[in-house]
């Protein structure tokens, strides 16, 4: 009797078990349908088609929790090719979904759809998703909004409620074409008519009073502003008028605190922003325009902080008095030198002590000769971005499949460690060796969970230095130093920050100075590296990681998606 119930008790455990694991099995990852169409605005007196996501411009923002998956299903009802990708996602093993064209996955055609599987993992605060194919991002962007996991809460006041402000940029003309025109040319393409604040220009420019952004406050009330700069090519500084900031969190990850009158926010970065409604109850514009040593679109966008009440309201609202000057470069420094990792019990980080690759990158924008000197850039010839005198071509099958799939022919793994010229990198006059790069499609390997820090250099080639955002896929890394001037390999790592560096996706490297991250290579794949100015991407500021699998199954890449586009 007691071995049959002993072996009756087996019976049902054993079923218990199986209902629980089939129940497991049915459990779906939530998802969500995007279709890419051509929708008609109208901005600065004129309307055109833009390619948007489900109409909008700005695009839909996602909402999720920390730690969460989704799926997010892509229709390309539009006429070029385009992919998605999730700036600032880690995407733990999952390099299928993360969405550079060419290189993770082969475009989605018109007409075509793909599945993106979204991994969240250890990001909470604001991210955001854009298109990740030729210009096609300037109007295909959105926020995506990661909460804390449920029972835990933010490490600032909880806001009253909170607001995206998405950053952007309006060309008059369609922006496929005109990269396309520059490229073909060889020259710098068309800037952008306007910046814009959630889709809309502002106040300060033609036909576009009547559709500024409004933010409705009560008196007392504390917001969040998730900032979002997904503007094309430059960096900016943005401040409301008579209001201080306190900044909390930066790429995703929470920062300690920052009082301050306004912030400077790079392409591709994203800022979590507290502010107190505690001014008069009137109307109070808040603004951006652009930081830059070059002079590209310098315009200023603004939209309105409303306040909710009965009063009188003013003719004019108040402009941002603290919001510096383009040219400011002390501004620029005064900011990001105050940002650093909350690095609290509950936040802890972990910068790498010990340093496994070290990589030494010169970040350049140089010229290619063509013949007869027949095309726009300087001297007849094309332009070329490059890191360390190398510019990036783009293959004809991404790179994460030749990799998976043994592919021959497609890339190469010979990415220099160091630059191949030693120079005066910020002089004003450059040896001409220098400003002609090779052209490749090179990576670098690196080993499972080695440590890696990487050294941008900024340099004064063709005289074009400005602040370039590099931005890692894939990971968030460390901002261990900065500084102005030529890297100094005995004297400036002494002052590298290894108590509370802030972890970002996406780094300004100063004008003629130079920027230090860290990370640890535990995320195995093929992983894009880029300046974030959109044009310089374009000529070739980019290369590619390759990070070796580890030994076990859940240190190795995940397998590929049953459906992957064909190139």
């Amino acid at each position: 009797m007691e071995l049959k119930r002993s072996l009756k008790l087996e019976l049902f455990g054993f079923l218990l078990l199986n209902v629980f694991v089939l129940s497991m099995a049915r459990k779906t990852i939530p998802s969500i349908n995007w279709v890419l169409k051509e929708t008609k605005y109208t901005r600065l007196c004129s309307s055109k088609k833009i390619l948007t996501v489900n109409g909008l411009f700005p695009g839909p923002t996602i909402y999720v929790r920390k730690g969460d998956r989704l799926i997010v299903n892509v229709q390309n009802q539009g006429k070029y090719n385009v992919t998605i990708h999730w700036h600032g996602v880690k995407q733990p093993r999952n390099p299928w979904s993360d969405g550079p064209n060419y290189i993770t996955q082969c475009p989605i055609k018109p007409g075509a759809n793909f599945s993106y599987e979204i991994i969240f993992s250890s990001e909470e605060g604001t991210l955001w998703w854009h298109a990740h194919s030729d210009w096609s991002r300037a109007t295909v962007h959105g926020p995506i909004v990661v909460y804390p996991s449920i029972g835990t809460t933010y490490p600032f006041p909880k806001p009253h409620a909170e607001f995206p402000i998405v950053l952007g940029s309006w060309f008059k003309g369609d922006v496929m074409e005109i990269i396309q025109s520059a490229l073909d040319g060889g020259g710098e393409p068309n800037k952008s008519d306007a910046l814009t604040i959630n889709g809309q220009p502002g106040d300060l420019y033609n036909c576009s009073k009547p559709g500024t952004f409004k933010v409705m406050v009560n008196y007392g009330k504390r917001y969040l502003l998730r900032v979002i700069n997904s503007i094309m090519n430059e960096e900016v500084f943005f401040a409301v008028a008579k209001h201080k900031f306190t900044v909390v969190g930066m790429d995703g990850a929470y920062i300690k605190p920052i009082d301050t009158d306004y912030i400077l926010i790079t392409p591709g970065q994203t800022m979590d922003i507290l502010l107190t409604a505690n001014k008069s109850p009137s109307h109070y514009y808040m603004a951006a325009r652009a930081s830059a040593g070059v002079v590209y679109d310098n315009t200023t966008t603004t939209a309105i902080v409303e306040y909710i009440g009965n009063y009188t309201a003013p003719s004019k609202p108040a402009f941002p008095s603290t919001l510096p000057n383009y040219t400011d470069i002390d501004a620029v420094e005064d900011f990001t030198k105050r940002i650093k990792a909350l690095a609290s019990k509950e936040y802890p980080i972990n910068v790498p002590k010990k340093v496994d690759t070290r990589l030494y990158i010169t970040i350049s924008v140089g010229s290619i000769p063509c013949p007869n000197d027949s095309c726009d850039g300087p001297n007849g010839s094309r332009l070329a971005a490059s890191l360390n005198n190398v510019s990036f071509e783009e293959p004809a099958v991404d790179l994460l499949q030749a990799y998976y799939r043994k592919i021959g022919g497609i890339f190469t793994t010979d990415f220099p460690s160091v630059p191949p010229y030693f120079f005066n990198f910020t002089a004003d006059e450059m040896p001409d060796n220098v400003l002609i790069p090779s052209t490749g499609t090179k990576v670098k390997v690196l080993e499972f969970n080695s440590s890696v820090e990487i050294v941008f250099q900024g340099t004064n080639v063709l005289s074009a230095a400005e602040n370039h955002p590099m931005h890692l896929h894939g990971f968030s890394f460390y901002h261990v130093g900065s500084g102005f001037g030529i890297f100094d390999n005995s004297t400036d790592p002494k002052g590298y920050n290894l108590v509370d560096p802030p972890e970002i996706n996406t780094v300004g490297v100063p004008k003629n100075g130079w920027a230090t991250i860290r990370f640890r290579a535990d995320n195995p794949g093929v992983w894009f590296m880029h300046c974030h100015l959109e044009r310089h991407s374009s000529w070739g500021m980019d290369m590619a990681f390759i990070v070796k699998n580890g030994s076990t199954r859940l240190t190795s890449m995940r397998r590929p998606p049953r459906h992957l586009n064909p190139c």
